[in-house]
């Protein structure tokens, strides 16, 4: 009985470790299956996910045209990401009104006609103060006293007469939208609009991704575009190289309005000329094997006429340089890829919102092989 008892219990205890492993099995295998099923769900997944490179030197417009894909794709920027921007725009404030008054003291020292730069005693007391604010790595906000010192100084003949050299002067596009605006800048319960947004100007450091549907015809077969921007600066550009792995598309930004401008990081560099070098590096890249989607330049021409025949006789001319550029620095068998230049502006959403819808629909023909 006693050795029955004990088979029966061996027995037992073996089915109930044999049942409890095929349980386990099973449940590993179900474990596996799920897993392979939501890899096999990511990789249709992301077939529908079209890369996207914004590159573009510093300063070129980059991080305004990746806001506007969140205003124009996504969900815009909820009252929370305003308001993060406050000391973002107070600081350009700060940074702006420093710069013109280290600038007018510069100008004043080196121009024959100095005296055009030279500013009242009062101001230049203010000037002084605003100016070590400026240099602080942290701000104060704007308040009302600090508005009207910032005002006060902007409007003063010299500081205007500096503006007007601000290409000279690494002096923000920003400027002088906020000092008309320097108002609601310090009101107590200010939240900053989607236009102050745009305008607002910090460097983008990394890389920073955003993933959106544009508009047309591909929403509706669920193509989605995961547009990344970097860094512009030269000590950014390193981390570029490993983004073109995957890539299906470049959008190369210019700023034709810097063709008279010096790199921020190098101010003996003109910024135009480093575009041209950096579109040209970008191009001989070994592993560069997209179409070019975006691209502006500007560089030295021959002016023909004024008004808005200049302009497009501005913009054909650097439309060209570029297709020049292009089929130069491309190789034989590289010289089918497809390359379009758009024109655009970053602070215009309405054309912004074009640019992509025409890019979009240059990559789906490209896809399609039309």
């Amino acid at each position: 009985m006693s050795v029955l008892t004990c088979v029966i219990e061996s027995m037992g205890s073996s089915c109930s470790r044999s049942h409890s492993f095929d349980e386990a099995e099973a449940a590993e295998n179900a474990k596996s299956a799920d897993i392979d099923r939501r890899i096999l769900q990511e990789t249709k997944a992301e077939q529908h996910i079209h890369k996207l490179l914004l590159l573009g030197a510093g300063e070129s417009g980059k991080s305004t045209i990746f806001k506007q894909i969140k205003l124009l794709f996504q969900t815009g920027f909820d009252e929370a990401e305003l308001r993060s921007y406050t000391s973002v725009i107070h600081a350009n404030v700060y940074q702006t009104i420093k710069i013109l008054y280290e600038g007018a003291k510069e100008l004043a020292q080196v121009e024959p006609d100095s005296s055009k730069y030279v500013l009242s005693p009062d101001n230049q007391e203010i000037g002084e103060k605003l100016s070590e604010i400026g240099a602080r790595l942290e701000y104060p906000s704007l308040n009302k006293e600090r508005v009207q010192d910032v005002r006060k100084l902007w409007q003063d003949p010299a500081i205007q007469e500096t503006y007007s050299r601000g290409s000279i002067l690494q002096v923000p596009d920003c400027a002088q939208y906020f000092m008309e605006n320097l108002d609601k800048l310090s009101e107590e319960d200010y939240v900053p609009t989607k236009e102050d947004v745009l305008h607002a100007r910090v460097r983008t450091n990394g890389v920073v991704e955003t993933q959106f549907s544009p508009l047309g015809e591909s929403k509706r077969g669920g193509e989605v575009y995961r547009l990344y921007d970097v860094g512009g600066q030269r000590n950014e550009r390193r981390k570029w190289i490993h983004l073109f792995e995957g890539v299906n598309a470049v959008i190369f930004c210019a700023a034709i309005s810097e063709y008279d401008q010096m790199l921020f990081e190098d101010e003996t560099k003109n910024r135009m000329m480093e575009t041209k070098e950096l579109f040209d590096w970008v191009l001989k890249q070994r592993c560069f094997e997209v179409p070019l989607s975006v691209c502006e330049w500007f560089k030295d021409y021959q002016p023909t006429a004024p008004g808005k025949q200049e302009v497009e006789h501005a913009y054909e001319f650097v439309k060209k340089k570029f297709e020049e550029l292009y089929f130069q620095s491309s190789k034989p068998d590289r010289v089918d890829r497809v390359f379009k230049i758009y024109r655009t502006t970053a602070l215009d959403q309405k054309l912004v919102k074009k640019t992509f819808k025409l890019i979009d629909e240059s990559m789906r023909r490209s896809r399609e092989g039309t």
